[in-house]
């Protein structure tokens, strides 16, 4: 008689526990969306990084080094702003802290 009771309950326990695990699992989530975004951000870095490297060869290759200069600057100021939104946004309320008391 206690046999079948301490089986039934070992299969309670175990069942409670399956039961519990992916409960566990789910809330600490897979946040696939952000992981989709890193990657897509650094494919689009990567992508951009050798886009201006080729236009900055050519401007070499031409030897138009003024023109070269104002592209990177261009190029790095571009980058900023669209690879570092929340950076632009911290700098420019310390600019405006700065300028408007």
């Amino acid at each position: 008689m206690r046999r079948p009771l301490g089986i039934a309950l070992a299969a309670v326990a175990v069942a409670a526990i399956l039961l519990a695990l992916p409960a566990a699992a789910l809330a600490a989530g897979n946040d696939v969306g952000a992981n989709l975004a890193g990657l897509l951000r650094k494919y689009a870095g990567e992508l951009y990084t050798g886009i201006v490297a080729i236009v900055g060869l050519l401007f070499l290759f031409n030897r138009r080094f003024t023109d070269l200069a104002l592209f990177f600057v261009a190029a790095v100021l571009v980058g900023w702003l669209v690879f570092a939104p929340d950076q632009v946004a911290a700098a420019a309320r310390a600019i405006a802290q700065h300028v408007l008391p």
